[in-house]
């Protein structure tokens, strides 16, 4: 099917990235507007509020057309949420580290799709963007995701407008984008314009050519949705010069469900410690800390790795997720 709105005019042509934090910056558990990463496939739309609405229709009962200001009027919920970059599709193993910890507000996706009540054959979701143009050779005429019904019924999932308690920047969805927490950044679509209810996935670039994984080393492959457990040492910064005697080492750690443990490795993971894990508030990452008894002068190979409420734990390589290592020396 195609987009029932109109392609506005670009404001920015092709691939648009920028990530803005190190690790060892990301000592807030709030990340600002000013630092999250911004990565957009083909560009980002000019797109004014009085031009925008949002149209649901497909498998429901009675599609819905809301504008700007009626969505506003709708009541605002807010997810406190880690937001990650799923990373280049084109290199899908290989981690980048793009991840923050943001506050969206929005209206709840689950209360207007009760407005507009969705037929029992409805599988997925479908979400266009408004951006257009090439990425990876491939002309798109939008952007296109999709989204097990199964997950929206566990609630929380956004038609966001407010980031961090302000209004959406141009750059990370304005007007308004859909948020699926627990879900990689890919997922949640910015300058969201229609969602339409289907039985079956979307055939487009971004949903079954690029964003799948192979699955269990099979030749099957499954959608790049639910974020995987993973977690970064904050401090000490990598390549650091550390004074003898006792050392905090802490970072953060998250999952599309809660993580269990974290455990941290000060010799290149021959042996782990169990490290302090704070409880998960809403869909937020978690601190976790180690008290690293006095170690002696020399170089050091620090890791972290954490495991979720399923058993399921990073890798030590080849996965997007895979264990975060830094080198550190000590010596006064």
């Amino acid at each position: 099917m195609e987009p029932s709105k109109p392609k506005p005019e670009m404001q920015t042509d092709g691939l648009v990235r920028k990530h803005k934090l190190s690790p060892s910056a990301m000592t807030d558990r709030l990340t600002s507007a000013a630092d999250l990463f911004v990565l957009a496939h083909m560009g980002i739309p000019r797109i004014g509020v009085q031009d925008w609405s949002l149209t649901i229709d497909g498998l429901v009962d009675r599609p819905l057309k809301l504008s700007f200001n009626e969505l506003l009027q709708r009541p605002k919920h807010i997810v406190e949420t880690v937001h990650q970059c799923a990373g280049s599709p084109m290199n899908p193993t290989v981690p980048t580290r793009r991840i923050a910890n943001v506050r969206w507000a929005g209206a709840d996706l689950a209360e207007l799709l009760g407005e507009a009540g969705v037929n029992p054959s409805a599988t997925h979701l479908w979400a266009f963007g408004l951006d257009h143009g090439t990425f990876a050779g491939v002309e798109q005429d939008y952007y296109l995701k999709d989204i097990p019904i199964s997950r929206l019924g566990e609630g929380d999932v956004l038609i966001a407008h407010e980031l961090n308690d302000e209004p959406l920047p141009l750059e990370h969805g304005f007007p308004a984008r859909l948020i699926v927490p627990g879900f990689f950044g890919t997922n949640s679509v910015k300058w969201l314009s229609q969602l339409h209810l289907s039985e079956g996935r979307a055939e487009s670039l971004f949903t079954t050519r690029f964003y799948n994984d192979p699955s269990n080393g099979t030749e099957t492959t499954q959608p790049v949705w639910q974020i995987a457990p993973e977690s970064i040492i904050v401090s000490p910064a990598a390549d650091s010069r550390l004074p003898t005697g006792d050392r905090e080492i802490w970072g953060w750690a998250w999952a599309a469900s809660d993580v269990v443990s974290v455990e941290v490795s000060t010799d290149g993971g021959g042996t782990w410690h169990a490290a302090e894990l704070e409880p998960r508030s809403q869909r937020s990452w978690q601190r976790f800390s180690y008290r690293w008894p006095a170690p002696q002068s020399g170089n050091y190979d620090l890791r972290c790795r954490a495991t979720d409420i399923h058993g399921e734990t990073q890798p030590a390589d080849g996965a997007r997720n895979a264990i975060y290592s830094i080198n550190v020396s000590v010596g006064d």
